[in-house]
């Protein structure tokens, strides 16, 4: 990479700025994920390769500009896992942790040292738990950490039927403003159902992100089925379909690709 960014390097290579990497580093990751979700271990293999490769590219222009390098990058990193996990590098013999209790650990830490950062300059009043969440997250990944930090000192459900319970009440608010037209408030009763919908995910202890792309994906198979289904039947136009035959052809499409067994 330094010698793609020296004179005589590569033209784009050395254009790029931090910036203009962004959106790269959001694709790539989001590479990552599908190569996972597929099973796809070569492919995850190569993404892996390109998502380090962002890492790589952001620490060289930041080297340049005197910030600092990939060593750094490397040895915070090392330090953190140290510090976060005083069970494995500072208390020999807690072998029998278990996994909640370690995660538990780490977050006591990572909150410690949230707390501190807060307050390194004089006077400084406490860092808010909901500080330090990145706003380029996707809105249900944000909802999710959230409901976390909330969650951490105890303002949260007790059980997922009180977040079920929510979910059922932030519907019929929606429902209610649906006939005013208010799309300012309807914008905000919809999102306040997708952000319990994300809570309720978070108690159930799924990803909310993940969820929602097995249901694209699922949609997508038996749409795809339906049009297959209607071409083989004569070819009629889709959009003329009455709702009748539309509903038909879903519940023929849903036997055709039952649910579950299918990796999102």
């Amino acid at each position: 990479m330094r010698r793609l960014r020296a004179p005589g390097g590569c033209p784009w290579d050395r254009k790029q700025t931090f910036d203009s990497i962004r959106p790269h580093t959001l694709e790539e990751a989001y590479e990552v994920l599908e190569a996972i979700g597929d099973r796809n271990w070569p492919g995850l293999r190569e993404e892996l390769g390109d998502l380090l490769l962002q890492v790589v590219f952001y620490a060289e222009m930041a080297e340049e500009e005197g910030h600092f390098n990939i060593e750094d990058v490397l040895r915070v990193l090392a330090d953190k896992l140290v510090r976060r996990h005083p069970h494995v590098f500072a208390e020999p013999g807690a072998e029998g942790l278990s996994p909640e209790a370690a995660l538990g650990r780490w977050n006591a830490v990572k909150a410690a040292e949230r707390a501190a950062a807060g307050g390194a300059e004089a006077g400084a009043a406490p860092a808010s738990l909901m500080a330090g969440i990145p706003r380029d997250l996707p809105a249900l990944a944000e909802a999710v950490k959230r409901g976390q930090r909330a969650a951490a000192v105890g303002f949260d459900w007790p059980r997922a039927q009180g977040v079920v319970a929510k979910l059922h009440e932030e519907m019929a608010e929606l429902q209610a403003e649906m006939s005013g037209g208010d799309r300012h408030r309807l914008e905000e009763e919809l999102g306040d159902l997708l952000f319990t919908a994300a809570n309720l995910a978070r108690h159930l202890g799924l990803e909310p992100e993940s969820a929602l792309k097995h249901a694209n994906r699922k949609f997508q198979r038996r749409f795809q089925a339906m049009e297959a289904m209607e071409a083989r039947a004569g070819g009629r136009p889709l959009r003329e379909l009455s709702p009748e035959a539309w509903e038909e052809l879903w519940e023929r499409a849903k036997r055709a690709n039952p649910p579950g067994g299918e990796v999102a």
